[in-house]
């Protein structure tokens, strides 16, 4: 499975796609220059784990250039309580 990752200066997704298949996607905007907020998280229900598939990608992102997340999207906000690995990227 592939993540891709688009971005631009207000927002950008996470887009998961499997044999030009699209099994999920996760948006966020941008609140500044140093944090982004997932708004909303949608899998496939055909591809299991797509969902963790796209926020461990936005987590590697956020580290590897310094950012925050806001975790608005339910998903996100729930895993983030459920994986304290992750919270060096929570935005408090």
């Amino acid at each position: 499975m592939e993540i891709q990752h688009f971005n631009d200066a207000k927002k950008g997704h996470f887009r998961a796609v499997e044999d030009d298949t699209e099994a999920g996607i996760m948006t966020y905007v941008w609140a500044g220059d140093d944090k982004f907020i997932i708004e909303h998280t949608v899998g496939n229900p055909e591809f299991k784990g797509v969902g963790l598939k796209m926020l461990d990608r936005a987590v590697a992102y956020a580290r590897a250039h310094g950012k925050k997340i806001i975790p608005l999207c339910s998903f996100a906000k729930k895993m983030f309580d459920r994986r304290p690995e992750i919270r060096d990227v929570l935005s408090h």
